[in-house]
């Protein structure tokens, strides 16, 4: 087998969850980091062995031989750092969410297009071992036609603590978390072609929203609310786990805190352990998101082998942050919006 070359630009929060991903799949080696702040750059390529340092995100690309490069960097930085890999040609992952306007998302996906190279975003939520539970049993039939679903992720972790700049994020829950659980909607009940927005400010030190509720219907038929808070005081807090519970005709499937999944038909439930494992380099509770990096990054490194498209492309992910903003616009405008 032979290695792919991979380079991360980003040395900052969630980057270590990535490099010890990419530690852990086989045939795989981040050979170049890059980050504006040297000593950052520095600081990961001791910690994870890596031989090449960069401050400028084209010297990287041009002189490294990349067989694929990982963005791990802030929305602003988004587009431009997609568009210089695209014209070195070098296969891309770039973090969520994807650009802070769907036409900077378009310019992405047709450059990277245009390049004969693919785009996946990180959106690592779908690879989440509990919820890759519901999809498998959403596929088997076990609750027959979906109709109803509710989709949650409601707490109070700081997370300001790690990431201060949200306080200032003029948009933040739908943009933070939503896209992720809208991403996880669309995944399990199908496209949406209509939806409806309520946002709210609850912690005063915020910018923006910091909780919303969302209603969508789906093409199939199905109807889903997708509901989001930082602000939510719970005892214990079930941060950073999402609830889901799925209604269909021949049953209903819940996800419920603590890594339960519930089946409950006319004939009796049944209740399985989906909790995920702890990797050696993680820690509870952000195991369920250390296992989903992986998970998402070994599927990027079969699609790079095979030339499959990624499930989470660039092109797909498109769809989800379009419903991201047409949520804001719904709630701007108090009144459902087509999607």
């Amino acid at each position: 087998m032979a290695v792919l070359r991979g380079g991360v630009i980003g040395c900052g929060f969630f980057a270590a969850n990535h490099l010890n991903g990419w530690a852990e799949i086989e045939g795989v080696e981040i050979v170049a980091v890059c980050d504006r702040d040297r000593g950052r750059a520095e600081a990961a390529a001791r910690r994870f062995g890596i031989p090449a340092v960069y401050t400028d995100a084209e010297a990287m690309l041009a002189e490294a031989k990349l067989d694929f490069v990982d963005i791990i960097t802030t929305v602003p930085s988004h587009r431009p750092l997609v568009e210089l890999a695209a014209r070195h040609r070098v296969p891309t992952i770039c973090q969520k969410p994807f650009a802070e306007r769907v036409e900077d998302a378009e310019a992405m996906v047709a450059a990277c297009r245009a390049a004969g190279i693919p785009l996946m975003v990180h959106e690592n939520f779908r690879w989440q071992s509990p919820i890759l539970a519901v999809r498998r049993k959403l596929a088997e039939g076990a609750v027959g036609r979906p109709c109803w679903a509710r989709i949650s992720f409601r707490h109070a972790y700081d997370i300001y603590a790690g990431q201060p700049y949200l306080l200032e994020e003029k948009r933040l829950a739908i943009m933070d978390i939503g896209v992720h659980v809208l991403d996880v909607a669309r995944d399990l009940l199908g496209e949406a072609t209509r939806i409806y927005c309520a946002t709210q400010r609850i912690d005063p030190r915020v910018a923006g929203e910091d909780a919303a509720t969302v209603t969508l219907t789906h093409a199939g038929g199905a109807l889903s609310v997708v509901d989001m808070s930082f602000a939510a005081i719970t005892d214990p807090d079930p941060f950073p786990q999402t609830a889901i519970r799925i209604e269909g005709t021949e049953g209903t499937l819940e996800l419920e805190t603590g890594y339960r999944l519930k089946l409950s038909r006319r004939d009796g439930s049944r209740t399985w352990s989906v909790e995920p494992p702890v990797p050696s380099w993680g820690e509870r509770p952000w195991h369920v998101i250390q296992d989903s990096v992986v998970n998402i990054q070994r599927h990027w490194a079969e699609c790079l082998r095979s030339g499959t498209e990624p499930a989470t492309s660039g092109a797909d992910n498109l769809k989800t942050l379009v419903l991201a903003f047409r949520a804001y616009e719904s709630a701007e405008r108090g009144h459902a919006v087509a999607v």
